[in-house]
């Protein structure tokens, strides 16, 4: 639950209705809530009030608001890499044509922001707009590993280290090991850690001055490639985050252009 007073409290409503995927019952909401019924049903009508939500009253179900959806396209035109990144996918896709992921830190997760399958697509979890754990993540620990040391610790902190596969680190410090191979690499690559037989090379996308802005990676089935022949792939990779990095501080940092003064 959260500790953010009451619009916290009603975010926490957001996300559990945004968690099913699909229009839910109060009752569905109430069995997993753990705000009291009247507290519940409060903080789903000021919600529906508010246009973040919508409700159906022959179905009786809750389910994303327009509203939502109008700031959720805002966020995504103004904070997500993804409209800046769209070309260079669209040219990385291309010459590789194998499966590309742009993701971003969110809080101690990442959010997958876009994607381009490539021409014989692998079923995969990772989809734009999914989330997914950081720790055992191509992409996840690419960003992670060039965190500063009081963010890396913070977020290293909300990881769940939960086992999915038998190559999942599962305790923070071969983790942060790992993250120092990656850090001298360069780059970080997922060995079946979070789906059997999906593997990735990853890079970060790093502003000028190093902030973690997201990261990269292509991704592949053991069944049509390698790791060694995903790791031929880097240049290509880190030239396409550098490029990406490059147009995201034009965009947020426009040079000033001097005023012209009459004489």
């Amino acid at each position: 639950m959260s500790g953010d007073g009451t619009v916290g409290k009603a975010l926490d409503v957001l996300d559990q209705v945004a968690e099913f995927g699909q229009p839910v019952r109060f009752a569905t909401l109430l069995a997993q809530s753990q705000f009291p019924k009247a507290t519940l049903y409060r903080f789903l009508q000021t919600l529906t009030s508010q246009g973040m939500l919508a409700y159906d009253p022959e179905r009786q179900t809750y389910s994303l608001g327009v509203r939502l959806v109008r700031l959720a396209h805002a966020a995504w035109a103004q904070s997500s890499l993804a409209p800046i990144a769209r070309p260079h996918l669209d040219r990385l896709s291309a010459e590789i044509d194998q499966t590309v992921h742009l993701a971003q830190l969110d809080n101690a997760q990442v959010l997958y922001v876009d994607k381009r399958n490539a021409a014989q697509p692998v079923e995969m979890f990772s989809d734009a707009g999914k989330v997914g754990p950081a720790y055992c993540t191509g992409v996840g620990k690419a960003m992670l590993a060039f965190l500063p040391s009081a963010d890396l610790d913070r977020v290293i902190a909300q990881q769940s280290f939960h086992r999915f596969t038998p190559n999942t680190y599962t305790c923070a410090e071969t983790l942060c090991a790992e993250l120092g191979r990656i850090r001298a690499r360069g780059y970080a690559f997922d060995r079946e850690e979070h789906e059997p037989g999906i593997i990735c090379i990853a890079h970060p996308i790093l502003a000028p001055g190093g902030r973690v802005l997201g990261a990269l990676s292509i991704t592949g089935s053991t069944r049509i490639i390698s790791l060694d022949q995903l790791e031929a792939l880097a240049p290509c990779l880190a030239r396409t985050a550098t490029a990406i990095a490059a147009d995201v501080q034009d965009w947020r940092f426009p040079d000033a252009k001097p005023q012209m003064t009459g004489t």
